[in-house]
């Protein structure tokens, strides 16, 4: 979780309250948060640096990086203060300022936003905090602006309207912010190679034809987007009025970009909470939208929903003061059943019923919440008989001297098919949509690629090496909802300089034994091809496991066979073993013989 450092007595000042450390703790965890530390007594502390209080703020509460979202949640929360009402300046459309965006910025960072706070006043304190809030929504929500970059300016020092564009890195020329010299986009990679803040995002462009800029209407270069902005419009602790652009790869996390940066800082502004927005003109889809949105969402959540998972039985007036608790506007439905809830324009975070029923769990003290047993039938939990099953043939190997692997159980198509010499019907494996890479292509249906890679990967291992697994397949199986079905199976693979037939045969035996399957030998009328179970009824034979020759393109010729079982008068092929073909042992690029069976284990619950 993302750590805030703030002024301890700023902030217990903002709060108008002083607490001792285990009174603000308990505060802090009452809400949600974490005090983490407090240096008030540490000594490694400057003695002219004011005390401060690390707090963990949740992942997902981007609302709350920064002093400012700390303290105003905390007031909320103690009744203090009401949620702010954020509202857009009502200014004409065609008195807006205007960001253009150009066609060519598709091909680098296609989305922006911009706002403007009118008549800021900034103190030392309230710079360094907006400045920081940036720079934890880059290192967090925007993943390290890949997705996300903002962009901060004076607008009394740079003119509107302003435009949005992608140049070539030689035609952007400009003075970087805290520097002195002017260089050109194509300079400015190798001016900060070396930079330990800015040189970790110079690959986000780094090889593009064409990096996006940000004009003011004299063309002068505001910033370079997602690496610095111009010197030109630096922002100062005298700054009054801020413009701020932002660029992103993703139009859901820039809006929420843009109604945290100025719902936090807004407060500061001469007239409190009011911003005024910016006309986005997009040129290559067409569209006109202004922005930040500042947009309520409003939900209809069920109160028996609220009151059953929370263990309460609240009113729908009681649970509506509980909620603005926590920032939001909720008042009864006309539906008594239901409350209607406002999600405020900075808590991106809400999703789901689910989300209002936590922060009324918070709201009412996870302390306090009603303990009582479940009403429904007590159950003990205990392992799947598959499961157990699988260790009792883990166990067993192991005790053999084998070794599990744990292999991937996606691979590509042709290591599941085509190197096993095998053919697909189109009809067996479930194929993955849109694979990233042609090696995770198919959800695995033997687990002989996934022992054969590993050998591959390990031929520098003294021989012989013997491994097994016992896990999942997956076959298609349109007579499931999902369409598709798990098997458990059970393989080895022998590879040494010789072929290792008996070993693995011995191993089948052991496991067998254990499994209190006994070998017998004489058997007719087998037929079927690999896993597809042909039963025959015959109550009078005795019940084992047994072996026949087979020929099959992914086995040596005479020296393979299936593995039949008869449990309770049905007769069924399990699996076979073998010593590979050697077409196959070269499409995996392993020298010397292997040996492997592979059984179904799911045939012996």
């Amino acid at each position: 979780m993302p750590t805030i450092n703030v002024d301890k007595y700023a902030l217990f000042e903002e709060l108008g309250e002083q607490f001792t450390e285990e009174s603000f703790q308990q505060l802090c965890f009452e809400f949600g948060i974490e005090l983490d530390k407090d240096t008030e007594n540490d000594p490694s502390r400057p003695k002219d640096q004011a005390p401060e209080l690390a707090i963990e703020i949740p992942a997902n509460r981007y609302d709350m990086l920064c002093f400012e979202g700390i303290a105003m949640h905390l007031n909320i929360f103690r009744g203090k203060h009401a949620t702010p009402n954020w509202k857009l300046v009502d200014n004409p459309e065609d008195k807006l300022q205007t960001l253009t965006i150009t066609q060519d910025t598709a091909q680098v960072r296609p989305y922006a936003a911009g706002a403007i706070l009118r008549n800021i006043k900034f103190t030392p304190a309230s710079y360094e905090s907006f400045i920081g809030l940036q720079d934890k929504l880059h290192q967090n929500l925007a993943r390290q602006r890949t997705l996300v970059a903002i962009g901060t300016h004076d607008l009394d020092t740079i003119k509107g309207p302003f435009t949005y564009e992608a140049l070539p890195p030689k035609d952007i020329n400009f003075i970087p912010l805290n520097q002195t010299k002017q260089i050109n986009g194509e300079e400015l990679m190798g001016f900060y190679e070396t930079d330990r803040h800015l040189g970790r995002y110079l690959h986000i462009l780094r090889d593009k034809p064409l990096y996006p800029v940000i004009i003011d209407a004299e063309r002068n270069v505001c910033s370079l987007p997602p690496i610095i902005n111009s010197e030109r419009s630096k922002i100062t602790l005298d700054t009054k009025n801020v413009f701020i652009d932002m660029t992103a790869t993703d139009q859901t996390k820039l809006d929420i970009v843009c109604n945290i940066m100025v719902a936090m800082f807004s407060k500061y502004c001469a007239e409190p909470f009011t911003i005024e927005p910016v006309k986005i003109i997009s040129e290559h889809n067409g569209t006109t939208r202004v922005t930040p949105s500042l947009a309520t969402r409003t939900m209809d959540v069920a109160v028996e929903y609220l009151n059953q998972v929370c263990g309460l039985t609240e009113s729908p007036e009681s649970i509506c003061k509980l909620l603005s608790k926590m920032a939001y506007t909720a008042q009864p439905s006309d539906d008594p059943k239901l409350v209607k809830v406002t999600v405020p324009p900075t808590r991106a975070d809400v999703l789901h019923p689910c989300d209002v029923m936590e922060d009324l769990a918070i709201a009412y003290g996870f302390n306090d919440l009603p303990r009582s047993s479940p009403n429904r039938s007590v159950t003990i939990g205990k392992p799947l008989m598959i499961n157990k099953l699988s260790d009792i043939v883990r166990h067993e190997c192991a005790m053999a001297g084998w070794a599990e692997v744990m292999p991937l159980v996606l691979c590509s198509r042709e290591e599941n098919f085509d190197w096993l010499n095998r053919m697909d019907d189109g009809k067996t494996a479930v194929k993955l949509a849109n694979p990233k890479t042609v090696e995770y292509q198919v959800v695995r249906t033997s687990l002989l690629p996934g022992l054969l890679k590993t050998l591959s990967e390990n031929k520098a291992m003294r021989l012989p090496l013997m491994i097994f697994e016992a896990s999942d397949v997956v076959f298609k199986d349109e007579s499931v909802e999902r369409r598709a079905r798990n098997e458990r199976h059970w393989a080895a693979a022998y590879y040494g300089k010789t072929s290792g037939f008996e070993i693995v045969h011995g191993l089948l035996d052991r496991v067998m034994t254990m499994l209190r399957v006994a070998f017998v030998t004489h058997e007719e009328g087998l037929s079927g091809k690999s896993f597809d179970f042909e039963v025959k009824e015959n109550p009078n034979q005795q019940d084992g496991y047994f072996i026949k020759e087979i020929d099959e393109p992914t086995f040596f010729n005479g020296r393979a066979a299936a593995i039949y079982v008869r449990l309770g008068g049905k007769l069924l092929r399990i699996g076979e073993l073998g010593v590979l073909h050697p077409t196959v042992l070269e499409k995996f690029d392993l020298r010397y013989p292997v040996s492997t069976l592979e059984i179904n284990l799911e045939i012996f619950l």
